[in-house]
């Protein structure tokens, strides 16, 4: 739907032609706009869901996630998130964008925010918490996918159960989260110890980083799935967007 048909469908709502939500049920039901032969990009699931499409890079080539940002932007989309893409690709999509937007590249998450990060619109503040170091590049994926959707992010990285008091003395951001993005490898222990002092849902995030036995993060995702800890949910191992992306909508409910 363009600026014409919208302008003439809500002339219709004003006139008493349609109703208020007769026009809803149109908008949310016409969702798409076509990019080659290659996409088809969902230009209404902000309305539909309250957050807009996201590009996931992988698998995709340079030329395609330059157009489908471009239609994005082009259609009034002011922030475009990209996932899982590499420097060189990032550079690619920059210069396409030359006199239309930028990008910023975070090389550890391999995220792209494309055009204006917004202010914060969350009722409170997003913690995102790792067990080692080596588990940030997941965490970042979480942190900067609620930072686009509109959240504050607290990170606390370097918090695993191998040194508990580096957690508790964090005490204060635990519980004054609306919502923890817990991230480990390993054997997964750091959601449920997370679990059993936060007062909010816990999103777990499962890493593949460990040794043999941690089979590329099934151990971290089974000792999750397995939590004792009431208010425990868990994702996909590696699934940083999804942690993020969860997180966001419960800091949006009011």
């Amino acid at each position: 739907m363009d600026k014409v048909e919208l302008n003439k469908l809500l002339q219709q709502v004003a006139a008493g032609e349609v109703s208020p939500d007769d026009a809803a049920l149109k908008l949310k039901m016409e969702p798409i706009k076509e990019v080659g032969d290659y996409a088809k990009v969902d230009m209404h699931r902000g309305i539909r869901q309250g957050v807009p499409e996201v590009i996931y890079g992988a698998g995709k080539t340079r030329e395609h996630i330059l157009g489908i940002a471009k239609t994005m932007l082009q259609n009034g989309q002011k922030t475009v998130l990209v996932t899982r893409i590499s420097k060189e690709t990032a550079d690619f999509v920059r210069e396409g964008l030359v006199g239309i937007s930028s990008l910023d590249y975070n090389e550890m998450s391999r995220t792209g925010v494309i055009g204006e990060m917004p202010s914060p619109t969350g009722v409170g503040k997003v913690v995102v918490a790792t067990g080692g170091t080596s588990d940030i590049p997941v965490a970042e994926e979480a942190a900067i996918t609620a930072e686009v959707l509109g959240n504050e992010v607290v990170r606390l990285y370097d918090v695993g159960v191998s040194g508990i008091h580096r957690l508790l003395s964090h005490m204060d951001a635990i519980m004054s989260a609306r919502c923890i993005v817990a991230v480990a490898g390993m054997e997964g222990a750091l959601p449920s110890v997370i679990g059993g002092l936060a007062d909010c849902p816990v999103i777990a995030v499962p890493t593949s980083i460990g040794y043999g036995a941690s089979l590329g993060g099934i151990a971290a995702l089974l000792s999750m799935l397995n939590s004792c800890a009431s208010g425990v949910s868990v994702v996909n191992i590696d699934n940083g967007f999804g942690a993020g992306y969860m997180a966001s909508m419960i800091n949006h409910l009011t």
